[in-house]
């Protein structure tokens, strides 16, 4: 509010209201602050023995008290961007049937089920990855690729279900509701003027759906994809029931693996030592860059197409 004599009057509940927002706000940074020094110094044994070697290191010997990070680094990526090229077609798909060719009573129905995937716990994606998923890879996938590609090395064998490809299976399904409502979104900002022009041009719906959605919005759906590939990276218990836990690096996905989030998970509570629970929090430094860097990335980008 402002008086005769432009002088700025500050109501004084709008003043607290004010500082009390500031003081949430502030406390977010605080909390992100406090967790990345507190897995610094958790880690500072692993670092100070390891250095940068212990990203380059694949052997993880709590025995022997020596470490690396480069296996666990491996089925993380590897997962992941498996995950978000198994997820990206279907999700493509869905999000251009529910903003162009799903009839509008139906279309309330289909996003509140896109929103109930993303609300599912991912210990109940595990139980079912590890009950329905696991057996399906090994009766009937794993038999139809290994057939069909004898000589490829990524579908050798032998599998039994849990392995690199059951979890990455699975973070395709979890991560596929994120994916999906970004897209939608970034479709519906895009002016209905482009689909018209596009059809009155004489362009199928396929084709307007290719000119006026797929290419204006790209940016959006790859920041959509990266927030996708952020979750992915992260998650821990669906994978660590269905990845096999094993501290190697192997060709096929059909072999067991390990991931960053699953060592950490199956082993914090059982370290051996300060030098393998500093290990782990080292593994948590890493893990905790690579998600903040790759979610920044996905705002950057929604930011600028949005702009």
């Amino acid at each position: 509010m402002i008086n005769s004599n432009n002088v700025k009057i500050i109501n004084k509940g709008d003043l607290n209201f004010n500082r009390f927002l500031l003081f949430v706000g502030g406390s977010f940074l605080l909390i992100f602050a406090l967790l990345m020094i507190n897995l610094f110094y958790g880690s500072q044994e692993g670092i100070q023995n390891f250095g940068f070697g212990f990203l380059t290191e694949t052997i993880w010997d709590p025995v022997d008290d020596v470490y690396g990070s480069l296996t666990f680094a491996y089925g993380t990526v590897l997962t992941s961007l498996l995950a978000v090229a198994i997820s990206l077609p279907p999700c493509l798909a869905l999000a251009l049937f529910t903003t162009e060719l799903c009839p509008p009573k139906l279309r309330s129905y289909v996003s509140f089920l896109i929103e109930m995937l993303a609300a599912i716990p991912s210990i109940v994606y595990g139980l079912w990855a590890l009950f329905v998923l696991a057996p399906l890879i090994r009766e009937n996938i794993f038999p139809f690729l290994n057939g069909l590609f004898p000589n490829a090395v990524i579908f050798s064998g032998p599998s039994f279900g849990i392995g690199v490809l059951a979890s990455a299976l699975i973070l395709a399904i979890m991560i596929s509701p994120i994916i999906t409502a970004v897209t939608i979104e970034v479709f519906k900002a895009i002016p209905p003027v482009q689909r018209y022009a596009a059809l009155a041009l004489g362009a199928t719906r396929f084709e307007m759906m290719s000119i006026a959605l797929l290419k204006p919005g790209a940016k959006g759906i790859l920041g959509g994809v990266i927030l996708g590939l952020g979750r992915a990276l992260g998650e821990t218990m669906a994978v660590a029931m269905v990845i096999g836990n094993s501290p190697e690096i192997s060709k096929s996905l059909f072999h067991p693996g390990s991931t960053m989030a699953a060592v950490i998970a199956n082993e914090y509570a059982e370290a051996a030592g300060d030098l393998h629970l500093s290990s782990l929090n080292y593994i948590a430094l890493v893990l905790f860059f690579i998600t903040f860097l790759v979610n920044f990335l996905a705002k950057f980008i929604i930011r600028e197409k949005q702009a």
